[in-house]
């Protein structure tokens, strides 16, 4: 289990320079961009572009801060206006799509997984719960202070785990705290 700050986590710029990337985490350990089995990220969109094509990759985004985004398929079939803060949004990474701020720069949470490797379930709580086993994962509060097991997780703040299965009891501190839950499901493990 690895703990890690928003705050501390440092951007990529991208080489088209519409914005930049805060890996949380990427698994397996040293994996490139094109042999990850899962990663989550948090990208800065400072202009409107294309989106990168991740054949075989299927995609959450979620709006954290900003006005948000339209994503656009060029070749039509997908038409998303992306201005609702934690509310994720599931696609296909195979399709080409193309984005435009909505406003001011945005700020969106990202997970990718390798459709032949995994699967992903993506989910933003609002009160206490049980988080079922799941081999890897990641947890993060949007709002509020949480209480995952016997760690404290802060607006912020977070924990992700690979390779180990794992169940969390979750409490958040109040009425209002949302906390975003990631489970990768490894398709060599599944019955």
């Amino acid at each position: 289990m690895q703990r890690f700050s928003r705050a501390q986590l440092r951007p990529t710029p991208w080489k088209n320079g519409g914005g930049s990337t805060r890996e949380i985490a990427s698994w397996p350990p040293g994996a490139g961009i094109e042999a990850f089995d899962w990663r989550v990220s948090i990208a800065t969109i400072a202009a409107s572009g294309p989106f990168s094509v991740f054949a075989g990759v299927d995609r959450t985004i979620m709006l954290l801060e900003g006005d948000g985004v339209q994503l656009r398929a060029a070749e039509g079939g997908l038409d998303h206006r992306l201005d609702t803060p934690f509310a994720p949004f599931a696609f296909s990474g195979d399709v080409a799509l193309d984005c435009t701020l909505l406003g001011s720069a945005s700020h969106d949470f990202n997970v990718m997984s390798r459709r032949a490797r995994c699967r992903a379930d993506v989910r933003v709580l609002a009160d206490a719960q049980s988080l079922p086993v799941a081999s890897g994962g990641l947890l993060m509060s949007l709002h509020g202070q949480w209480r995952a097991g016997d760690q404290t997780l802060s607006v912020g703040e977070g924990l992700w785990w690979a390779d180990v299965a794992m169940a969390w009891a979750l409490t958040p501190s109040d009425d209002d705290a949302r906390l975003v839950a990631v489970r990768f499901h490894m398709k060599s493990q599944e019955t």
